[in-house]
């Protein structure tokens, strides 16, 4: 059983609130006209119930139901502790 959910890979920029991580995804993308390479960093809100993601951690997030008025997304996994 698989699901369709969009998954992210990015970095912890803030872990201050109480289970709440900010996390920032890179993302680069070639321009349709120029033909350059343009990044683009995004901050998505994510839910961390244990409260277990430090700032700098790489992790990857879930796409979820509305939690809040800004989260969306669900901490998944640790990728790798800074």
């Amino acid at each position: 059983m698989s699901n369709n959910r969009r998954r992210l890979i990015g970095r912890v920029a803030s872990a201050k609130m109480q289970k709440t991580v900010v996390v920032t995804v890179d993302v680069a993308k070639r321009h349709p006209v120029y033909d350059k390479v343009i990044h683009e960093t995004r901050k998505y809100y994510a839910h961390d119930e244990n409260g277990e993601a430090k700032e700098g951690d790489l992790v990857q997030i879930v796409e979820s139901r509305p939690l809040s008025k800004l989260k969306r997304w669900v901490l998944e996994s640790i990728i790798e502790k800074r």
